[in-house]
């Protein structure tokens, strides 16, 4: 079970929540035009992308990982 700012403890509910924020935060991504202010193919766009869909659910948003973070079997 991933550390979530949600204090989430099971991980289904976890996988919901993750799924309903991020796709929330996908459309305002697009509405407010954040994807065309980052430069295409660079790692830090792909950084600052991930910590705008997941910030509110883990600390970890948009930095590199230094701990095993699979889920389940995968």
């Amino acid at each position: 079970m991933l550390e979530n700012k949600l204090g989430i403890t099971d991980s289904t509910e976890l996988v919901r929540a993750e799924e309903k924020i991020s796709k929330q935060k996908t459309i305002e991504m697009f509405e407010i035009g954040f994807l065309d202010k980052l430069e295409p193919r660079a790692y830090e766009s792909l950084a600052v992308i991930h910590k705008y869909l997941f910030d509110d659910i883990y600390d970890f948003a948009g930095k590199l990982c230094k701990v095993n973070m699979s889920k389940g079997n995968f």
